[in-house]
């Protein structure tokens, strides 16, 4: 798939109603007027009375009375106006399009020196990334950082076959392995197995040194302790790698590496992205379409020790299942569920929705595993936005179907996610299928997303199960977000694969030198550096010019 590079600029405004008081149209301007007029006739009728050093007292004592008349007035005047600025309204249509992109436009590619890897490099590097296809993900762009931090020649890495997804598809099975080497030739060298070495007249398969890195670690650990080890054995292995590389790096360069190998290099094999495309198609025959990744599941629920609205049998299998997969703890769901550390209901989602003012004809893709305690749950939500499709649903091949928790399942469901006119994660906390979807949707064209906050929402959901459902659809609509996918800061614990602005984004007429886009060339440039250092020369240098490095 080839990722836009143009980006839509039209704006999205939340519009604000206000009732205007019934008295006068503009209160605050009588008032001002009034004191004006009252302040001329108490000064002059007090002049006329006094002279000297008395009148001129008489008239401080006068100013003093009308600057609180004044002061109480306007201030009565601003409390009313701000009681009448209750309800924020907003524009579902706008929604539809993408949001407003500031000037920015994605840009990945290196803007300033950044030479090609050299033939010879300081060995191999192989990776065992754990976890669902996501998490997966960033571990993969992880692994191609560190082999270029350290110069070596990364080994395609290999994707876990863990028991939740009980999958072996591994990376050939899941990504173009060709379209993978191919686009990072720039950056680091990639071979699909370690090579044998000959030793006293003995040709044996170099074995990888294991090692287990640390959690979050620096570019210095990878620099010293790694290095140093590979050095020694001509291999390292690293397992687990989730997580095992410092997100925040204080060199943008290092970043828009990662965003190269995330959003250009790691394409899905032909026949994923043939059966999302058409799956996309199908829900677009229709008119606009909305995603949502339903994290009301099993694993989900176990983690946030959210159990009280389920039925004892049910309540029995959600323990268990935390007892066997996290750490104890104690979790009150009263508490839990205040603070909004629980994931939405579907019936809580239809309403967050419903109340911003999407009605039952809006089409809804569903991408989600098995939902938890089943179709007493999705009843509600079906009851408010009938149109609900899956994967499954939607797929004619039959091939989801037989495999619908894997990563081609799963796989396809990023797909549609990626490229829906709204996508809206119910729950963003620890879920990286969620994140990661979010920073590939700024960096694709700045794509909207509805982001529920949860803790704002909890009392007004408990408000309503109380009995109290008094203006519940105003109060939901004022704690909605209103940053629907434009750029924005990262501030923690955002992650940098959930939001990759400013390093992977660039503007034509920057302010700012460190923003501007870089030359239209910077292939042509790429190449010339590729050749001077000795490297095999590389095939169709510009026919993958988007995928290559996204300029």
């Amino acid at each position: 798939m080839a990722l836009a590079i143009e980006v839509p600029t039209r704006n999205f405004l939340a519009k604000q109603t206000v009732d205007e008081p019934e008295e006068t149209p503009n209160d605050e301007a009588s008032n001002v007027q009034f004191c004006k007029s009252l302040s001329c006739r108490l000064g002059h009728r007090h002049q006329s009375k006094q002279s000297g050093v008395k009148g001129m007292f008489g008239r401080l004592s006068f100013a003093v009375i009308v600057l609180v008349i004044c002061t109480v007035s306007l201030w009565s005047t601003v409390k009313s106006t701000t009681r009448s600025i209750s309800r924020s309204e907003i524009e579902v249509d706008a929604l539809w399009d993408t949001a407003a992109s500031g000037g920015w436009r994605p840009s990945s590619a290196p803007r300033s020196d950044w030479p090609p890897p050299p033939a010879e490099t300081n060995g191999y590097l192989r990776v065992r990334c754990n976890g669902g296809l996501n998490q997966q993900r960033s571990a993969i762009c992880n692994a191609v950082l560190a082999a270029r931090i350290m110069n070596a020649t990364l080994v395609l890495p290999e994707l876990d076959a863990n028991s939740f997804w009980h999958d072996d598809s591994g990376f050939h099975g899941v990504y173009d392995v060709e379209h993978f080497i191919k686009s990072l030739r720039y950056d680091v060298r990639i071979v699909e197995s370690i090579p044998e070495v000959k030793k006293n007249g003995k040709t044996r398969k170099l074995k990888a040194f294991q090692i287990r890195p640390p959690r979050d670690a620096s570019v210095s650990w990878y620099t010293t302790d790694a290095l140093a080890k590979m050095k020694e054995h001509g291999a390292i292995y690293l397992t687990p790698f989730s997580h095992r590389l410092a997100e925040e790096i204080d060199n943008p360069e290092y970043q828009r590496l990662r965003c190269r190998v995330n959003y250009h290099a790691l394409r899905f094999k032909p026949h994923i992205m043939e059966l999302s495309n058409s799956t996309v198609n199908r829900l677009r025959a229709q008119g606009h379409f909305m995603a949502i990744h339903l994290r009301f599941e099993m694993d989900m629920l176990s983690f946030a020790g959210c159990f009280d609205i389920f039925t004892p049998e049910e309540q029995k299998v959600l323990k268990k299942y935390r007892e066997e997969n996290f750490a104890p703890k104690k979790l009150v769901y009263s508490e839990r569920r205040a603070i909004g550390k629980c994931p939405l209901t579907p019936e809580e989602v239809g309403l967050i929705l419903q109340s911003m003012g999407f009605d039952n004809s809006t089409r809804i893709f569903l991408a989600a595993g098995e939902l938890f305690g089943g179709e007493r749950f999705m009843k509600p939500f079906r009851s408010l936005f009938p149109r609900l499709e899956n994967h499954i649903s939607l797929d004619t091949s039959g091939e989801l179907g037989k495999n619908s928790r894997g990563l081609v399942g799963s796989a396809v469901d990023y797909m549609i996610c990626l490229l829906s006119d709204i996508f809206m994660p119910t729950y963003d906390g620890p879920s990286n299928f969620a994140n990661n979807l979010l920073g590939h949707r700024l960096y694709y064209g700045f794509r909207t997303n509805i982001i529920p906050d949860r803790k704002a929402l909890a009392p007004i959901f408990i408000e309503r199960e109380k009995g109290h459902p008094a203006d519940f659809e105003e109060s939901v609509r004022r704690v909605q977000n209103t940053n629907f996918g434009g750029p924005h800061k990262r501030v923690q614990p955002e992650s940098f694969y959930t939001n990759s602005w400013p390093e992977c984004f660039c503007q034509m007429s920057a302010a700012n030198p460190a923003d501007k886009c870089p030359p239209d060339n910077v292939l042509d440039i790429l190449d010339s550096q590729f050749a001077k250092g000795g490297n095999d020369d590389p095939e169709s240098a510009t026919s993958n010019s988007t995928s290559v490095v996204g300029k």
